[in-house]
């Protein structure tokens, strides 16, 4: 209800003036107002202090083409309305029976918009605004300004201070974005209504937001037009209440949310959401497509159904429950054949702050190009921020991978996890074919004992053992770095004991050499997985053993020493004889700088002379290489060159 005040009514010079104490209303105050008529029809208004809402001003002014005070009657036209801190004038139009105190308003801006509202005696108010251009908000809400918001609203309002509030409208050519690039929308069109009702000293509301055109990009996602959203809730000394809200969205059984906003504070007290029947082939190209691999959205596919929810207080996440249903991704290769696949996926994952809590998954199985995985149970015990997976044994080809004592914890700086890995003997024919490699023969075991990893390191604690090729490889001091970052950082050490060369060599059609090798590579050094740094060596491994090796191996033993290398025998002989006896093979690399320097058996007496193959039996031969520095490129290059020149040959 408005308050009236009028203590003074003066005529002096020819000049009306009309001083009023304060005008009171729910909406706004006005005190301090001086009504100023002189001769002529013009008309003045200042104003002490003005608040609308919870903005206000002092020493306000306005100046009437046109003004007359008939009896408690005040009117105004072709008005000219200076607010401080704005940069345009309003034009202002009104009729006010301080009276009665009912009224009629009109507010017009440079740019078209308008507003045309009736007062009523009971205190009600009748609004329509038209082409409310949103540039200007930022001006009155200081909030928005980070926005830049843009487009018009047009809409019509009707509100009883102690009874009923109506507002239905329409923005259209709607645009926002920030600063930053990162959020941002354009050519928006949304339809709004509220309704609230004062029951029990509190607004009841209801509400309805329908998106119908536009576009907008919240990093990483970009939302198309289609969904709309209805609530209703209470809005009661400064808080408002969502009871509930849902959202229709395609693909979507249900989207529901209830909220508690302090408004007094902008402290989001209570937030709870929650997921129904989510179908993910529609879901997941848009929605979590951006959020997992927008590089890759292109290729990813999803199936399958989630649900799940979640509660925060006071911005603190309280519970958090995922639901899975016959759920799963793949990822096609680059080149359109076999990437990456996942699922289906079933079970229920939940968490609650400060409880602790047990999730169950069944798991039908996995891929990765060819290599695929079997279905296993995934069991995992949560307790605040610490995740424990039970004991885990994933099929792999003839073998598995076994898993145990892993440990999840998320800390203040991010998550880290620890256990232990078992690899069971798995067959590397199949593993070979599998992987798209030269098939091998042998088995691959391992055995990691300690594992720790973050987003920004993995270690492997103690010794990591492989078997392939009759004979063993082990790492020791494994470190990686930025594993999942484009700069990947990986250091450690290799030792590998009793290879097979017969096995090797068969592998990657080199050739046919019998016998066995040792192998050390001292810290290796890894950039963005290309070798940086090393010092290696292969020599033959100790013992007695049949040492034989064919006419080409030499030959392309030869070739990787590059014009230097040559075999010493007369090469008229070469032909006569389809293997040569040997007594040691040695051959070494320390990789600086992308310059490999070369060394051979006991690295010689001469500078530039290495041996790489001591003949031995009859016949024998001797491979000596005289470039001991060879660049790291062009030595690979080499070696590819070998192995695709020899890919068809049949060397026993």
């Amino acid at each position: 209800m408005a308050l009236l005040s009028l203590p003074l009514t003066a005529a002096a010079l020819g000049t009306l003036v009309l001083a009023v104490d304060r005008v009171e209303h729910p909406a706004f105050a006005l005190k301090g107002l001086q009504f100023s008529f002189p001769a002529g029809g013009r008309a003045s208004l200042s104003i002490g202090h003005l608040r609308v809402a919870d903005r206000h001003w002092r020493n306000v002014r306005l100046d009437c083409a046109r003004g007359s005070l008939d009896g408690a009657v005040v009117r105004c036209e072709d008005g000219v309305f200076r607010l401080p801190g704005f940069p345009h004038p309003l034009q202002v139009s009104f009729r006010f029976d301080l009276s009665a105190r009912t009224g009629t308003l009109g507010l017009g801006t440079p740019d078209g918009a308008r507003l045309n509202a009736h007062l009523l005696g009971d205190g009600s108010v009748r609004a329509k605004l038209l082409g409310l251009d949103l540039t200007a908000l930022p001006a009155w809400l200081p909030l928005l300004k980070a926005w830049s918001p843009a487009g018009r609203f047009d809409g019509e309002l009707e509100w009883h201070p102690t009874r009923m509030f109506e507002l239905t409208g329409r923005l259209a050519g709607g645009a926002f974005g920030s600063a930053d690039g990162l959020r941002a929308a354009e050519k928006l069109a949304l339809d709004v209504r509220v309704d609230a009702a004062l029951k029990s000293g509190g607004w009841e509301w209801e509400a309805e937001l329908g998106w119908g055109e536009g576009a907008a990009y919240l990093h990483p996602v970009f939302i198309e037009a289609g969904p709309s959203l209805r609530a209703h809730g209470q809005l009661r000394q400064g808080v408002l209440e969502v009871r509930a809200a849902s959202v229709a969205l395609a693909g979507v059984e249900q989207l529901a949310a209830s909220a508690l906003l302090d408004l007094r504070t902008g402290q989001l007290d209570r937030l709870a959401i929650s997921l129904a029947g989510a179908d993910l082939a529609l879901v997941g190209p848009r929605w979590l497509a951006p959020l997992v691999a927008p590089a890759a959205g292109a290729r990813l596919r999803f199936a399958g159904r989630v649900s799940g929810a979640l509660e925060f207080e006071r911005g603190q996440l309280r519970s958090l429950d995922a639901v899975f249903d016959e759920a799963g991704f793949s990822l096609a290769g680059g080149d359109g054949g076999p990437g990456l696949a996942f699922g289906p996926l079933s079970g229920h994952v939940p968490w609650r702050h400060g409880l602790p809590t047990r999730g169950t998954l069944q798991v039908g199985g996995g891929r990765w190009q060819k290599l695929a995985l079997g279905a296993f149970d995934l069991g995992v015990s949560i307790d605040d921020r610490t995740l424990r997976v039970d004991r885990l044994r994933i099929p792999l080809l003839d073998g598995g991978l076994v898993f145990d004592g892993m440990v999840l914890h998320a800390g203040d700086a991010g998550w880290t996890g620890e256990g232990s890995l078992v690899i069971e003997p798995v067959s590397m024919r199949l593993l070979t074919d599998a992987l798209g490699l030269p098939s091998m023969s042998g088995v691959l075991s391992g055995s990691i004992p300690g594992l720790r990893a973050s987003p920004a390191e993995v270690v492997l604690d103690g010794t990591t053992v492989v078997s392939v090729f009759d004979g063993y490889l082990r790492a020791t001091a494994l470190r990686v770095l930025e594993p999942f970052g484009v700069g990947s950082h990986l250091t450690g050490d290799i030792e590998a004991r009793h290879l097979d060369l017969a096995q090797l060599t068969e592998t990657f059609s080199f050739g046919s050499i019998t016998g066995f090798v040792d192998a050390d590579v001292r810290g290796l050094e890894l950039v963005r997985w290309r070798p940086v740094g090393f010092d290696a060596r292969v020599s033959s491994s100790a013992g007695r053993y049949p040492r034989r090796i064919s006419q080409r191996a030499v030959q392309n033993i030869s070739a990787l020493g590059g014009p230097g290398a040559m075999a010493a025998i007369q090469r008229s002989l070469l032909g006569f004889f389809d293997t040569f006896g040997y007594s040691e093979i040695g051959l070494g690399c320390v990789l600086k700088a992308e310059v490999c320097e070369m060394s051979g058996i006991g690295d010689g007496a001469e500078a530039e002379r290495f041996v790489i193959v001591s003949g031995g039996g009859i016949p024998a031969l001797d491979v000596i290489g005289y470039n001991r520095r060879v660049d790291w490129r062009e030595l690979v290059e080499r070696l590819q060159r070998v192995i695709e020149g020899n890919a068809a040959a049949e060397v026993r």
